[in-house]
Formats: C-alpha cells, structure tokens, sequence
C-alpha cells in the first residue's frame, strides 16, 4: 500500500460520502468510445526493485561512458548525497517561496545563512535571498542600477553570456531603457578604449561578466574606475561561482549578479537554478526580492525576520522593486548546505583542480595540429579554442567516440564560426582529457 495508502474500506467510505456506488462512476461524464477497457501493452508486473533496475538499465542505454566538455553558465560539478537528502525533508521540499517565513525558523534561519555565504564569495556588504537565476539576476541589478542612478542608458559587454543578453533586451524593449553593446578585444576581454568613448554622464551601468563568455578573467578594478567616472554603477555577472573559490571576488562592483548553480545543483536540462543580488548597504532598499535579517526577542533569544520584503505581495505596488521572485528557497537551501559541507579550503581545493585541470586541457588541444588558443587572457575552467573545420563536424564525429564536444561559438557569434568553447572541472579525469585530445585529433585527420 506504498502508494495507494487508502484502504478499500476507506475508499467505499469516501464514495459513499460523494454519493458514488464506485469509481467507474467518477469518469461517468467521459464517454464510452473514449475509456479505455483493456489493459495497457506493458511488460510485467514487475516488484519495484524490478521496476527501479528496469529503467536504470534503459538510462545506461543512451548515456554511459559520456564524457562532457560543455560548460557556458551551466556546470557538471562534484555534490554530496547529504545536499539532497536534506532537502528533500518534508519542511524544506515544497518552500519554493516561503510566504509565511517567519513561521518557520529554519527557513529563514538558512535563508540568512545564504546571504552571508554569498556576501563572503562575491565581497559585497549585502545579499538577497535569492532569484530565479543567473540571467534574470543581471538584468535586475541592470533595472536596479537604473532607480538607484534614474538613468536610462546600459552599456554591455559583448562578452556577456548571450542569453543573459538576450534577457536584458527582453526586459529593455518595453521599460525605456537602451541598451548597446560593447565590443570584446583581441585577448578576450571588454575593450576598455571602446567603453572609454561610450562612457557618458546618462549611462546607469556598465555589465561585463568575468571569467567572461570565453573563459577569459575581466580586469574588474579598471572597468569599475571607467564607469565610475561618468558616475555609472558597475554590474558584474558571476556565472561560474567555483570561480570564486580561487579569483578575486569582483568587491570594486557595485552590483554583483550571481548564478549559484554550481553550488550543489545538478544540470539538471537547465533548471530549476538560484541566482543572488549582491550589493552595497547603501543600495539595499533598491534591491529586489527579499532578505532576511537576524533580530533578538523580548528575552534577549536569536531568532530570524523578514528585514526586507520588496515584491508587491508585500508592499504597495507602486513601490515594488521586482516581481519575478520573491526567492528560490529550496536550491539556495541546495546551495547553503553544499558550501556548508565543502567549507573555505574545500572550495579552495574544488577551484585548484578546475584551474589545474583545465590548463592541462589547454596545453594538450593546442598540441593538436590545426588548433590554437583564441584568447591570451587568464582563465579558469573554460577557455576557447579556434579549429581548422567546422566545430559542428567535429562535435558530430566526438559524439561517436562517447563525448559532448565544446559549444560552438558560431550559432552566438557569427564571426567566430570556427572557434569552440571547452569547459574542464574536477569531475573530468586525466584520462578522460586525453582520450579527448586524442579523438579531436582523429575528427581533424591529423593522427
């Protein structure tokens, strides 16, 4: 009775209560020609266990032995079993957003744990309770930078994830603001003469990510001095938070936009994510979502309280900062707990071996005749390289050999059709890189 938990006595009783003599009677409004009589064409019965080995086995069928070298905002990363296990207690698995929070302690008590986690990653003073993701995180802090300076002008980097573009010009049509693009250098990274001549005293914020699109580590220190001088806030886009076990957290941002997927989230097809707003105190009253905040009661007890509450279920409309989330509760909860686990030198150690791992990548794929690197600038664990054939072709023929080949940066940049994007972390093995290398080279002709 594992999943049928009403007894049969139980379900006459609730029938009866309805007024139905069986449940047949409960479909009586669909007609005949249209309820099916005879018994499905499965296989079986099976027990459960039969069940659960049955479909791992039609898993391994189209997945075993895969290696992944694809990467660009979404990573494959280590993650205890304890992450899940925890969140998947009846008091955290259903609080997507908590609405009723003080209620539940714990909740805002991991909610406030969140936010000083992510306040230590990314070097700011303050940070929300969370947001749908990565992408829609940029393109609030953009409409964020906008009330706090009540300009209307954004200058991007064309070096900005794609999609996180794509979001912003979403949002942009239809609320005034403009939004141009910023075009990238000969290393990879935001051309700061190209920002120097767009910076005027109407932009609201500058948007670069670092590592950026390619891979390759912005110089944040200097952008945020270009914009600042025009009197434009810095917005810096994190999509790779392991990055910041080992990079220097981007503090000179005035708004930093994170996507936390990497801490304990699995790919998961794309979602569901968690993104963060990190900001300084100053700001906090234009930051979207929600916060919480520790107090004290009547006795002197620590407790926890909802210290901002920005959506428009809570404050007038009018006045209402966002209304895309209010927080992603359950995988900032997935986040806190893996951070939790890994500690300081754990994330250290997990960022050492995608910086390790993905150098050795590096220098073997351009050992390959036919390859070279793209972009000189420092990196982390993704870096591009450019191919003497179509990266569609090569992905193809890689797929035969058992692995997801690198992005191709055409289909996003349509002047860089032969360059690929490469992702390394600490979940790919010494062996499964050369086995890489070795069949990249097989694709090309060359061994």
């Amino acid at each position: 009775m594992r999943y049928l938990p009403k007894s049969p006595a139980e379900r006459d009783q609730m029938l009866a209560a309805i007024g139905a003599q069986s449940i047949d009677d409960l479909f009586s409004s669909i007609p005949e020609r249209f309820r099916l009589r005879e018994s499905l064409n499965l296989p079986g019965p099976y027990s459960e266990a039969e069940v659960i080995q049955y479909f791992q086995e039609r898993a391994k069928e189209g997945s075993v032995g895969y290696t992944s070298f694809l990467g660009a905002g979404v990573y494959n990363h280590l993650r205890s079993v304890v992450t899940d296990t925890i969140i998947q207690r009846g008091e955290f698995l259903t609080s997507y957003t908590p609405y009723q929070a003080e209620i539940s302690q714990g909740t805002l008590q991991a909610i406030f744990e969140f936010q000083t986690l992510m306040c230590q990653l990314t070097g700011q003073e303050v940070a929300n309770a969370s947001m749908w993701d990565g992408s829609t995180a940029t393109t609030e802090a953009v409409l964020m930078a906008e009330r706090i300076t009540r300009r209307r002008r954004v200058l991007v980097a064309r070096s900005l994830h794609p999609e996180y573009r794509d979001v912003l010009r979403t949002y942009a049509k239809n609320s005034g603001l403009h939004v141009e693009e910023v075009p990238f250098g000969a290393d990879g990274t935001l051309e700061q003469k190209a920002l120097e001549s767009a910076i005027r005293d109407d932009v609201a914020a500058v948007v670069v990510q670092s590592p950026n699109f390619f891979g390759v580590i912005e110089q944040v220190p200097a952008l945020a001095n270009i914009g600042h001088s025009s009197g434009a806030l810095l917005v810096v886009a994190v999509t790779e938070g392991v990055s910041l076990g080992l990079v220097r957290p981007p503090a000179e941002a005035d708004i930093v936009a994170l996507e936390g997927q990497s801490f304990g989230l699995a790919p998961s097809y794309g979602g569901p994510f968690v993104g963060v707003i990190s900001t300084h105190e100053k700001f906090v009253r234009q930051m979207p979502g929600r916060l919480a905040g520790q107090a004290a009661d009547s006795h002197g007890r620590r407790g926890f309280v909802l210290t901002l509450a920005a959506r428009e279920q809570h404050i007038r409309r009018e006045k209402a900062t966002s209304n895309i989330c209010t927080n992603q509760a359950l995988c900032a909860l997935a986040a806190t707990v893996h951070l939790a686990l890994l500690g300081k030198e754990g994330l250290r150690e997990m960022a050492a071996q995608n910086l390790s791992k993905a150098h050795f990548a590096m220098n073997a794929l351009v050992k390959v005749p036919g390859v070279r690197r793209a972009f000189e600038g420092a990196f982390f664990n993704e870096f591009t390289i450019v191919l003497p054939r179509s990266v569609e072709t090569v992905n193809q023929q890689l797929l035969h050999e058992k692995f997801v080949g690198p992005l191709s940066l055409g289909s996003f940049y349509p002047e860089l059709t032969d360059h690929a994007l490469v992702c390394v972390t600490e979940t790919t093995t010494r062996t499964e890189i050369e086995r890489f290398v070795s069949a990249l080279g097989r694709s090309l002709g060359r061994n």
